[in-house]
């Protein structure tokens, strides 16, 4: 039996993916551990699955003035020295980084160990922490293909983007068991606001609820904190402030979904077959990676991209109206798409880097 370690953290985005690789390294026979950071999402998302989870100190590497950038430089260290002994003491045969400032240290401890590295980088342009790596890396595989351009010749290979094989097992009945919504032919809209940002996707479909509720059932993943006490009891509208086991049911259950364009959300939607709008992080609020992997989809025919600037309450009832009614032409387009095996060919790169 191989030994691997999977890292990623600082949001569920660079988690998930690896979460979503489990099943397929366990019929490959290795005996898997996590290291990420103290008290991020990832260890909560780890432990649930009762994985093995080491926690390690992580600081983040900014590119603007802030304080902690004095402080910070600290942890990193305290991280590596932390991640070495880690490394030293399981011995894996592999290490599985999927991004976020903690891996940065695991990576740089494994290679000064001699210990094979696998990256994986989501989306198009590589994020900072990535690219401090990729020097300790022996593959770099990706989820968009002109990614390739951007990453090291000889290393990269084009994957694309590993989902959790729980989600295609979502039941509609179930779901609908679940959110307790209005009968009728009412096809069900589902918005998932995410985790950074998501006030202003809240904010807009709210404006838009009354036109919304119309001809559609909304359910609303709102994010942490932000559900809307006085829209409660309301017909046809259902908010919830963050679901876990039910998220593959509420995905059966939805005709479209309106989507922030973080390359996870956007990945499971293209697994799920799912006619999306993708309304992504501006780049004042972000390095801009969400925009570029919204265009990117819009493109493929896969997404409708709408900028947070044209979210009104006139444009966007009306592209859910012209995305229902043009579903089937997303659906044709998604059900070709070349980045749908990605988890198993990801592990088949592990498979190969670890011999």
């Amino acid at each position: 039996m191989k030994k691997i370690i999977l890292t990623g953290g600082g949001t569920a985005g660079h988690c998930l993916p690896n979460l979503a690789l489990v099943p397929y390294l366990e019929k490959m026979n290795f005996n898997i551990s996590y290291i990420g950071s103290y008290d991020g999402i990832e260890r909560r998302l780890v432990e649930k699955t009762g994985m093995k989870y080491f926690g390690i100190s992580s600081g983040k590497l900014r590119r603007y003035f802030d304080l902690k950038n004095f402080s910070d430089p600290l942890r990193v260290i305290k991280g590596f020295s932390e991640a070495l002994k880690i490394l030293k003491t399981e011995h894996p045969d592999i290490v599985f980084s999927k991004g976020g400032y903690v891996t940065v240290p695991v990576v740089k401890a494994a290679k000064m160990l001699g210990i094979p590295v696998v990256i994986h980088e989501s989306d198009m342009t590589p994020g900072l922490a990535n690219r401090l790596s990729f020097s300790s890396a022996s593959k770099i595989c990706c989820s968009f293909e002109k990614t390739m351009e951007y990453l090291p010749a000889g290393k990269s290979v084009f994957t694309g983007a590993p989902i959790r094989q729980g989600l295609l097992n979502g039941d509609r009945e179930r779901a609908r068991e679940f959110v307790h919504m209005r009968e009728g032919d009412y096809p069900f809209i589902m918005v998932i606001g995410g985790s950074l940002g998501a006030q202003h996707v809240n904010e807009a479909v709210r404006v838009c609820l009354p036109q919304l509720l119309e001809k559609y059932n909304v359910i609303h993943l709102c994010g942490k904190g932000k559900v809307d006490p006085t829209l409660n009891r309301t017909p046809g509208y259902m908010q919830y402030d963050y679901v876990d086991e039910e998220l593959a049911d509420l995905y059966a259950l939805s005709d479209i979904v309106i989507s922030r364009a973080g390359a996870s959300a956007i990945f499971e939607l293209l697994a799920l077959k799912k006619p999306n709008i993708l309304i992504p992080l501006p780049g004042s609020s972000s390095r801009g990676d969400q925009l570029l992997n919204a265009t990117a989809f819009s493109k493929s025919g896969y997404s409708v991209l709408l900028t947070e600037d044209r979210m009104t309450k006139e444009i966007l009832p009306r592209t859910v109206d012209e995305l229902f009614d043009n579903r089937e032409k997303y659906i044709q387009k998604m059900s070709a798409a070349p980045e749908l095996s990605a988890a198993q060919t990801i592990c088949d790169i592990i498979v190969k880097t670890a011999k």
